[in-house]
């Protein structure tokens, strides 16, 4: 509990990761507030994880922390962050029916591995 407040384990998570990218961008919670648009408390309550947010609100942060929105919801593992942002980079180089084959293709071998093939 914060004050009287639940918190999550998911919401503090994401407050810390947004913390972090913050601290990496600029030093204050107001600097990234009046970047993203939103106010200085708001910022406070999330990166606490204090409050949960709009997905209008999570895209700001995500923009004016320059951050991936997987990393910042926890969806990239720490091990893999620039394997996946290099293959990231490159699919998006392909052609649009290229990338179509491509993430078929995980598709395909990510189900395999879920199904013990």
């Amino acid at each position: 509990m914060v004050g009287r407040r639940a918190v999550s384990q998911e919401l503090l998570l994401l407050g810390e990761r947004i913390r972090s990218q913050r601290i990496k961008l600029c030093p204050s919670q107001e600097a990234l507030a009046e970047k993203a648009g939103i106010s200085a408390n708001t910022v406070s309550r999330i990166e606490g994880g204090q409050m949960s947010m709009g997905i209008g609100t999570f895209i700001k942060l995500a923009q004016a922390t320059g951050a991936d929105a997987n990393e910042l919801l926890g969806i990239v593992p720490e091990a893999g962050k620039k394997q996946y942002r290099d293959m990231v980079h490159r699919i998006s180089h392909l052609k649009a029916a290229e990338q179509e084959i491509v993430l078929r293709t995980v598709d395909v071998l990510v189900e395999g591995l879920r199904q013990g093939r």
